[in-house]
C-alpha cells in the first residue's frame, strides 16, 4: 500500500459546509469551497470535530456532481449531510438533516437518549447488526437476551413501538455513540478521502468477541463511496452484520410523484408496522404495491413503507436501488457492492419527504426462531477473519 500524507481539513471548510447545507443558492456553485473566515472554531459533535470532505465543482452546472460530505467521527462515523450540484436546481442537500449546529444541539444534549441513537436524520452506520433483534426482556426492561450458536447474547433494549405494551427490543447496532480514532483526510484526485477506525472491543460487553472497525469514505464528483471492514481480533467466533441508515431527501418536496426502484422479488412479512417484527414468512412482491422491480421503478404515492426486501437481483454484481424525483430532474443510485448484502430495508412514511434505503447483510431479528434455521444473512467471523460492506452513491438525470 502506498503511503499517503494526511491533510488536515481547513477550519474554513466547515463554515462553507454550513452555507451549502442551508439550501439551494445557485445553479453553479463557486469554483472554490473555501471561506474567508478561517478563525471559526471547529464544531464538535460527540466530543470530536465534525469533518467536511469537499471538492470544487467542475462541470459548470451541466451534469450532477457531488460537492461535500459531512461526517461525525464523534458519533459512530455517521454521515450528517451530503451536498451536490444538480443542473437547474443548484446546490442541493442529498440527505434530510439539520445544520451542524442544530445536530450538535440535539445529539450533545442527551447522547444516551435512544431517540438519538441513531438520530432520525443523516445516515448512521449500523454495526454489528442492523435492524431489530428480539429476546427475553430483563426484569428491569433494560436488556434483552437472545441466542447465537447456542450461546446467550444480551443486548440493550433500546426500542419499542408506540402501542400500549409494545415489546422492547434491540435495534440498529452498538456503535452509534462510539468515537472514531486515527481520523485522516487526504486529497484523492477529484475529491477527498477520509479513513478512521472504531476500536469497538466487545461492544461494551455485549458481543462474543473483540472487533476493530475500519472506515473509508471517499468523495468524488461522480460518486460517494462508503466502505466498512469489521475485523474479529478476539479469540472466539462472532456474528457480524453491517448496514447503513441514510435518509435520502426528495428535493422537490413532492413525495407522491417520486419513484423507487428495488431489484427484489420478495418481502419479509411483519406482524404490524408498530413493532415491525418479521413473522418468518417471505412473500412475493409481484402483483402488490411493493413491486418496485420495473426499470423505471414505481411511484411512492401515499404508500407507507417499513419493509425488508430480499432475493435481490444484481446488475454487474451490484444491488442497485434508485430514487427518482422527476419534478427536480434528480435521481440517485444506491449501489450495494458487497456480496454479503442480502436485504434492503426501506422506510418511507407518507407524511415525510424522504426515503431511507438501508442496504444491509441481514433480515430483521436474525437470531429469531421464526426463521426455522434459515440463513438470515449474519456472517460468522472466526478469530482473524474480516468482512467488508461497501455502498456507492451515484447521481443521474432521469430520462424525460
Amino acid at each position: 500500500m502506498m503511503e499517503r500524507t494526511s491533510k488536515r481539513i481547513p477550519l474554513a471548510a466547515l463554515a462553507t459546509a454550513l452555507l451549502l447545507t442551508s439550501g439551494c443558492k445557485s445553479t453553479q456553485p463557486p469554483a472554490s469551497t473555501e471561506s474567508a473566515d478561517s478563525k471559526a472554531p471547529a464544531q464538535q459533535i460527540g466530543g470530536e470535530d465534525v469533518v467536511v470532505l469537499k471538492r470544487a465543482a467542475t462541470s459548470n452546472g451541466t451534469k450532477p456532481e457531488f460537492l461535500t460530505a459531512t461526517i461525525l467521527p464523534g458519533h459512530g462515523m455517521d454521515f450528517l449531510q451530503i451536498t451536490a450540484n444538480i443542473p437547474g436546481k443548484g446546490v442541493t442537500e442529498i440527505l434530510v438533516a439539520p445544520t451542524v449546529s442544530e445536530a450538535a444541539s440535539r445529539i450533545n444534549a442527551d447522547p444516551a437518549n435512544p431517540k438519538s441513537n441513531p438520530p432520525a436524520f443523516g445516515g448512521a452506520f449500523l454495526v454489528p447488526y442492523p435492524n431489530r433483534i428480539r429476546g427475553k426482556v430483563s426484569a428491569d426492561g433494560k436488556t434483552i437476551t437472545t441466542s447465537w450458536d447456542g450461546k446467550p447474547i444480551t443486548l440493550p433494549a433500546n426500542w419499542a413501538g408506540t402501542n400500549p405494551g409494545a415489546e422492547k427490543h434491540a435495534i440498529h447496532g452498538l456503535i452509534t455513540t462510539s468515537k472514531a480514532q486515527d481520523v485522516t483526510v487526504v486529497d484523492s484526485g477529484d475529491g477527498q478521502t477520509l479513513t478512521a477506525s472504531i476500536h469497538a472491543g466487545n461492544f461494551g460487553g455485549y458481543w462474543p468477541s473483540q472487533t476493530n472497525i475500519d472506515f473509508t469514505i471517499a468523495l468524488h464528483g461522480d460518486a460517494v463511496d462508503a466502505t466498512i471492514v469489521a475485523h474479529n481480533i478476539g479469540e472466539t467466533p462472532e456474528p457480524m452484520a453491517i448496514g447503513w441508515h441514510p435518509y435520502f431527501a426528495i428535493p422537490s418536496g413532492d413525495r407522491t410523484q417520486a419513484r423507487l426502484e428495488i431489484p427484489a422479488t420478495e418481502l419479509a412479512e411483519v406482524n404490524n408496522y408498530d413493532d415491525v417484527f418479521p413473522t418468518g414468512k417471505l412473500k412475493p412482491v409481484k402483483g402488490t404495491i411493493y413491486d418496485y422491480t420495473s426499470p423505471d421503478g414505481a411511484p411512492l404515492a401515499d404508500h407507507f413503507l417499513d419493509d425488508n426486501f430480499s432475493h435481490l437481483t444484481r446488475t454487474d454484481g451490484k444491488v442497485e436501488v434508485k430514487i427518482t424525483d422527476p419534478r427536480s430532474n434528480y435521481g440517485i443510485d444506491i449501489e450495494g457492492l458487497s456480496p454479503e448484502i442480502k436485504t434492503v430495508q426501506v422506510y418511507a412514511p407518507p407524511t415525510k419527504q424522504f426515503v431511507a434505503v438501508e442496504e444491509q447483510y441481514n433480515f430483521g431479528d436474525p437470531f429469531g426462531k421464526e426463521w426455522h434455521g434459515m440463513d438470515t444473512g449474519m456472517v460468522t467471523l472466526k478469530p482473524g477473519q474480516s468482512t467488508e460492506w461497501h455502498v456507492r452513491l451515484q447521481l443521474f438525470t432521469p430520462k424525460p
